[in-house]
């Protein structure tokens, strides 16, 4: 392919060749087919503040479209002003991780659904309160039945849950520089950003950022310097050997999906990308390959979801 000799030209071919771009959709499971009217009522449901206790905070108040779909704050705050523990991850690309929030409690987006709307510190309602308000609107009653056409009550908790999962696995980044780049457009990333690919994986980080989503999927123990106690993987499963152990996030807009860890302790990129290094790979860089590998994170930043805000009942 013309495209394919292009990239090889640059220099980089061998460090190219270690990614891969983005596709347009994540898999869909078989029981949750992706339809146009699930999306739209997923939609709905991701803004209505009216499943929550307080009547003002929705799934998009933590997963704000204008802030990279997460919040840019240190923990989330959510019922009556309550911080949470844990950082807002985005949910963008969030259809390709192999497992949900930091500690991997759910394996899929079906199954993250509903634990925000019934925690005590993010919605605090309970799950029969929320299909009640639901219920109670005729334009909600009419668009579960075009949701999951045939079913004698369609208003419940897994159709809920299956409409937000299919809405935000549409929420997907593609078209980045770096996706224009592994698809053979040479000129689409810098000489700079290249050098921040190759000493990215020179240095290891690929070892744990690898895949479409540029994680692993996978857990691995980080203690934050001078931050909270928090135990991670091990207050779900009980295995010692997973406590501290965390989800590798994904590094798709990195760029702008700060601040950066479990707990949101850091800002700058730089300083997330050398605190890594020091932790995950036992090496301090130097200042120049830090700003390398900056500028390659940079480049995974892609076109964000169009989405119109949608008219609630």
């Amino acid at each position: 392919m013309a495209g394919q000799s292009l990239a090889d030209d640059d220099g980089y071919a061998e460090y190219r060749d270690r990614f891969e771009p983005l596709p347009a959709l994540p898999p869909i499971p078989s029981d949750n087919s992706l339809t146009k009217e699930k999306i739209e009522l997923g939609k709905m449901l991701f803004f209505e503040p009216r499943i929550s206790s307080s009547g003002v905070i929705s799934c998009a108040t933590c997963h704000n479209p204008a802030l990279g779909w997460a919040d840019r704050i240190p923990q989330a705050v959510g019922h009556q002003g309550q911080v949470g523990k844990r950082n807002t991850p985005t949910v963008l690309n969030s259809g390709f991780l192999d497992s949900q929030f930091w500690d991997g409690r759910e394996d899929d987006l079906e199954g993250q659904a509903l634990g925000p709307i019934e925690d005590a510190i993010e919605m605090a309602m309970d799950l029969d309160e929320a299909i009640e308000q639901l219920e109670s609107f005729e334009a909600y009653t009419e668009r579960f039945d075009e949701a999951f056409p045939g079913q004698d009550d369609p208003v419940n908790e897994e159709n809920v849950a299956k409409a937000l999962a299919s809405f935000q696995r549409t929420l997907n980044t593609p078209n980045s520089p770096f996706d224009r780049y592994l698809r053979g457009d040479t000129e689409a990333m810098s000489e700079q950003q290249k050098r921040g690919m190759a000493a990215f994986v020179d240095n290891g980080c690929i070892a744990c950022h690898s895949g479409p989503a540029l994680t692993d999927g996978q857990f691995h123990r980080f203690e934050l310097p001078d931050g909270p106690t928090d135990e991670g993987r091990y207050v779900i499963t009980g295995d010692e050997s997973d406590k501290y152990a965390f989800r590798t996030p994904g590094l798709r807009n990195v760029g702008v999906t700060y601040p950066y860890f479990h707990n949101g302790m850091v800002d700058d990129l730089g300083e997330a990308i050398n605190i890594m290094a020091e932790q995950m790979l036992g090496s301090e860089l130097d200042d120049d390959t830090v700003e390398d590998i900056e500028q390659f994170l940079h480049a995974m930043t892609g076109e964000m979801p169009d989405i119109s805000f949608p008219a609630l009942p």
